[in-house]
């Protein structure tokens, strides 16, 4: 048997070595003939639909059983994709109108929604486009009557290697059998990744060509954390040994999930928060030991609506995350749409280049009624716990301090008209912008707080796309550039006795936590599943090492040179 070693993205940890179950579905085949019989077309979709509907709501009521209400509800959000009328709408005037058959309509429809999803730039939403494949597959393969592989029948222990598992697939899964999965596509940010870390089952995703080099009797061993695959092993003890020290690690973070963030010589002041997208997210964040909700994505209330979300609709989402956290800090970030996330609902006028256009407090800031809705919902959630609202993609003073105007004008009407807004409001902003970091402390006199989004800043002062496999050896987070960007924002907003996060993936990077403890990062927001690690780090390194750690980085010349040094630290 052949030997072989890949390296894939790392999406839930865990050190597995089992034989292979090759995941190969019938071909979907759509034929472009044209339909004679429209009322049979519509037919045949309404039946798929049902059928689909009925597996959804048999699938939510399984992962009700085996992960609890928060993970059910992405089947609940695939059931609202399902009946979204934008996509029923399409499809029946494709074949009313195109003379389209039934499983051709489907797959044009869903696939424009798959396209504007997967141009995104952002992890987070672009992983959503795998949501609507997965209702899209299930539509087509009840219309053309395919059958849908029961992986719930597995009844032995093997590591799944797949083009995609989608994520009804991934909730199917049964952990004693199923040791892990590796898939060509896919991230850490996928529904399939996190039910798969709720799961406890190790993934590695984006290998891109396994699929085709592993044969049925192959045995797989994979490391879910480094995204280290080897295809019949050389040395299984090597892989063992890897497994007994992963158990004992495992254990040990445990104990961090609700021990208090504190460094080895006593210092207290660090927070361990994390990112949400919805209401449902908050459980996650208090089982694994979060102290605040870092950054709130409120742009899915927008994205997952067939209109504008109205004061009553966000100001509900709101309340529940501020309930929710029971007195501890939540940080919303006001809507973030344009560049790459675009509404069904309105069409953003053509730019040459979107991610530097018409977007984020720019848009909003033009569009006040808009802006209005969600800044009311927001001030009148405030009264129930600590809650910051954040300004995204800030370049000017001039900026901020008008965002901040209007969001004080909102709060004295909603006072003119008896209505309770929190005293422990406070407003913010993003550095995501390197000429916003640069002047951080202008900007401090005014904000209340910063979170960096390290994600756009290093995109936008590398000049490089991160998703351009080109140029991708630019976007490194450990360039001291960045680090003296970062060192620059910290020391602005301390200069005026205001503080500091940061929600970009950088955060919770076992590597980057030394490094921000040492420039002074004041709050580390991150998947809610990286906290008990960086809690761990936190509890080996004292506060002075740390800090000789950022001098030291802040002089090298290379990223290399920055993680040799911080390697040595953790060590």
């Amino acid at each position: 048997m052949t030997n072989k070693v890949y390296k894939g993205i790392g999406s839930s940890e865990g050190i597995s070595v089992a034989k292979v179950f090759i995941l190969k579905e019938e071909k979907i085949v759509i034929v472009d003939a044209k339909s004679k019989d429209p009322k049979a077309e519509i037919a045949k979709y309404e039946s798929a639909m049902a059928k689909t509907k009925d597996d959804l709501v048999k699938l939510k009521a399984t992962t009700l059983e085996k992960l609890g209400a928060e993970k059910a509800e992405i089947f609940e959000a695939h059931l609202s994709i399902l009946e979204d009328p934008a996509i029923g709408e399409g499809i029946l005037d494709l074949i009313n109108n195109s003379q389209y058959s039934a499983s051709k309509a489907i797959h044009e429809v869903t696939g424009n929604f798959v396209t504007m999803f997967e141009a995104m730039d952002d992890d987070y939403f672009r992983e959503r486009a795998a949501d609507v494949k997965d209702i899209s597959e299930r539509l087509l393969k009840h219309a053309l009557g395919l059958k849908i592989i029961d992986l719930a029948a597995i009844n032995e222990e093997v590591v799944i290697v797949a083009d995609d598992l989608t994520p009804s697939q991934t909730a199917q899964l049964n952990p004693k059998l199923v040791k892990g999965f590796a898939c060509n596509v896919g991230g850490r940010t996928s529904h399939a990744a996190i039910m798969a870390r709720s799961l406890e089952i190790p993934a590695v995703l984006g290998l891109k060509d396994i699929l085709h080099s592993v044969k049925e009797k192959d045995i797989v061993a994979m490391d879910g954390l480094t995204g280290e695959i080897e295809i019949n092993p050389k040395d299984k003890k090597v892989w063992e040994k890897k497994a007994a020290a992963f158990a004992t690690q495992k254990q040990e973070l445990k104990k961090f999930i609700n021990a208090p963030t504190v460094t080895k010589d006593g210092f207290k002041d660090f927070i361990l928060a994390a990112n949400i997208g919805s209401p449902n997210d908050v459980e996650n964040v208090l089982s694994h030991g979060g102290e605040a909700i870092g950054l709130f994505r409120s742009e899915f209330l927008y994205m997952d609506n067939s209109n504008w979300p109205t004061e009553e609709e966000q100001f509900t989402s709101y309340k529940k995350v501020v309930d929710l956290m029971k007195g501890k800090p939540t940080i919303i970030r006001t809507l973030d749409i344009g560049g790459d996330k675009k509404l069904s609902y309105f069409e953003f006028p053509h730019e040459e280049n979107p991610f530097l256009g018409y977007r984020a407090i720019r848009f909003t800031m033009d569009r006040k009624e808009i802006f209005r809705t969600q800044l009311r919902a927001l001030l009148r959630a405030s009264a129930f716990g600590p809650l910051g609202i954040m300004f995204p993609m800030i370049a000017t003073v001039d900026e901020f301090k008008a965002a901040k105007a209007f969001t004080l004008e909102c709060k004295a009407e909603l006072e003119k008209e008896g209505v309770k807004v929190g005293k422990d409001l406070e407003i913010g902003m993003m550095i995501e912008i390197p000429a916003a970091a640069v002047i951080a402390d202008k900007f401090a006199k005014y904000a209340d707080f910063f979170s960096v989004g390290t994600n756009d800043l290093i995109q936008y002062t590398m000049a490089a796309d991160r998703m351009s496999e080109k140029v991708s050896y630019l976007y490194q987070p450990y360039l001291p550039s960045i680090l003296n960007l970062l060192k620059l924002t910290i020391d602005g907003a301390h200069k005026h006795g205001k503080w500091v996060g940061m929600c970009g993936e950088m955060a919770g990077e076992p590597e980057a936590v030394p490094l921000l403890m040492g420039l002074g990062l004041d709050e580390f927001s991150m998947s809610a599943t990286s906290i008990p690690r960086a809690r761990s780090i936190m509890s080996k390194l004292t506060l002075k090492e740390t800090q000789e750690l950022a001098a030291k980085a802040l002089e090298c010349e290379t990223s290399e040179e920055v993680l040799n040094l911080v390697r040595k630290t953790i060590k």
